[in-house]
């Protein structure tokens, strides 16, 4: 725990080198060499033999938020520890090794020294709107594990460790190293244990009139239920479901950095596989494997557990979109919608009726293959009344010119208000079979309207609506495609199939052969790779 200043480090090491010399007095050989030099540790892992620390050895960075850089590990290093002198070879080490060296770290995980990625933006910043006496009650047991985040965001306190931040207990679920690390977690000094994320990072600029916006998307993968599509579907009996990732849109003025005295806005959505026990047996080798339920839960136990720990991170309401089609010559996916119904219409009687789960299904493709109604306007008026319930996350209270001239859409606007800005309570959970094309275009949709509130709050347009053809929304577009073909490379082995263009219908022809060549790439993988 102990930290060192530059010139101790420096007698540390001189003196470790001077003791590992082969004879005393001579200057060529010296007895420390570097062997690596790294950004941060991954964690330590054990098979057989003795432990290896696993070293990020490359980083980029990919995004800013209020000035604590995210970075994406881009490569990693295992060291062995124990020295070779002590070394008792085992002969299945190699394979552990190997296996565990499948996981590539350098897709897509990513980590930040100062800003805690596993909670969302609004959770980071009420902690450190939390009053100065309940801190320093807390903080005073806690003075060891004290770690330097907000140096100048001035909560200084007496006594000798002078000025430092606040460090929350980062969200579990959503960090993908906790095991590694369990072995040094109580014995080494904070700053050492770096939380990595996986899923995706991805930030963009505006220019408004010279004011500097910066448009972030954060989408992070539980590690709870985590693996690739076929092998991992619905939920495991902890409530935690198959490729459940939790995107988060966020958006603030640059112009001012600091936490406290900046302008921040955010809005979160979750997808994830239906929270019931089925499964899909890919040995038929179809390109559609059927869909069977494994066991009965006329309780809806899973169910129950999943939207326990959604209540418990995001408040009520927890909406429910449903993309999974109804109407179809065999049953297929219908069977997924019918005992989801059953199982929210059970777990309802149990809610007080202003705090149930909310549930629209949708069938999308129904919608897209139809000739009268366009799929993104429908979709845009059950956006709009999502966000007008969940309401979305902002540091500052209501511009003036808000107040004098406002607009009927934010009065009726939900979430919780509060002197400081406003919160989002409850999440829209989207869903499909697979969590991946129809998914992203409602998401982004979703995230388009609540863009346009976000925009509004910060004084940067007039009225909270964003047409389709702008500048910002194509931007916002083009990061929402990324989100979600790094997701679907992750789940389902290729990129998006469906895109937003394709549900525009103003998609060439040639993304028709595309698309067939995606599908074909995805089954590829699921069968063979």
């Amino acid at each position: 725990k102990h930290v060192y200043t530059q010139q101790e480090v420096r007698e540390l090491l001189g003196r470790l080198d001077l003791g590992n010399r082969t004879k005393i007095g001579q200057k060529g050989s010296s007895g420390l060499s570097r062997a690596v030099s790294a950004f941060g540790v991954v964690g330590f892992v054990r098979f057989l033999e003795g432990y290896y620390i696993v070293l990020i050895t490359k980083r980029r960075k990919m995004a800013d938020i209020g000035g604590h850089a995210i970075y994406k590990i881009e490569d990693t290093n295992m060291i062995y520890i124990p020295n070779d002198s002590v070394r008792i070879t085992h002969p299945d080490e190699a394979r552990y090794l190997r296996i565990f060296q499948n996981v590539d770290l350098s897709s897509n995980f990513y980590f930040s020294y100062s800003y805690d990625l596993s909670h969302s933006l609004q959770y980071n910043l009420t902690v450190l709107r939390m009053p100065l006496e309940t801190l320093k009650t807390e903080t005073s047991q806690t003075r060891q594990e004290s770690f330097d985040i907000f140096e100048d965001e001035g909560l200084s306190t007496q006594g000798g460790s002078g000025v430092f931040g606040i460090c929350s207990k980062p969200y579990e679920k959503y960090v993908w190293n906790g095991k590694l690390l369990e072995a040094v977690k109580n014995t080494v000094h904070r700053d050492w244990l770096l939380y990595i994320i996986h899923g995706f990072c991805g930030q963009s600029k505006l220019l408004i009139y010279g004011r500097p916006i910066y448009v972030t998307l954060i989408a992070r993968r539980s590690s709870k239920f985590a693996g690739t599509r076929f092998l991992k579907r619905g939920a495991n009996c902890e409530g935690d479901v198959a490729n459940e990732v939790e995107t988060e849109q966020i958006l603030y003025d640059a112009s001012v950095m600091s936490f406290s005295a900046g302008s921040y806005s955010s809005y979160v959505q979750v997808r994830g596989s239906v929270p019931l026990y089925w499964s899909q047996d890919i040995s038929t080798m179809m390109p559609k494997p059927p869909i069977t339920l494994d066991q009965a839960d006329p309780f809806a136990h899973v169910a129950a557990l999943h939207f326990d720990q959604m209540l418990q991170r995001f408040g009520s309401p927890i909406i429910i979109l449903n993309l999974v089609k109804e109407r179809e010559k065999r049953k297929h996916e219908r069977i997924l919608s019918e005992e989801l119904v059953a199982a929210v219409t059970y777990l309802n009687q149990f809610l007080p009726p202003e705090h149930a789960i909310i549930y629209i299904p949708w069938d999308m493709a129904k919608y897209t293959k139809s000739k009268l109604c366009n799929v993104l306007d429908r979709l845009n008026v059950i956006a709009e009344s999502v966000v007008k319930k969940t309401g979305f996350f902002v540091n500052r209270p209501d511009s003036y010119c808000s107040i004098l001239r406002p607009d009927e859409k934010w009065n009726e606007l939900g979430g919780c208000v509060v002197s400081t800005g406003r919160l989002q309570t409850g999440v829209l959970r989207t869903n499909c079979v697979d969590c991946l094309d129809r998914t992203n275009t409602a998401q982004f949709m979703v995230g388009k309207c609540a863009l346009a509130y976000q925009l509004y709050s910060l004084g940067l347009i007039d009225k909270p609506n964003l047409q389709f053809d702008t500048d910002a929304v194509r931007l916002f577009e083009e990061l929402y495609e990324d989100h979600g073909d790094t997701l679907s490379l992750q789940y389902g082995g290729s990129q998006l199939v469906h895109r937003v263009k394709t549900y525009r219908k103003i998609a060439p022809w040639t993304q028709h052969s595309k698309d067939i060549m995606q599908t074909l790439s995805r089954y590829y993988s699921n069968a063979f790779s």
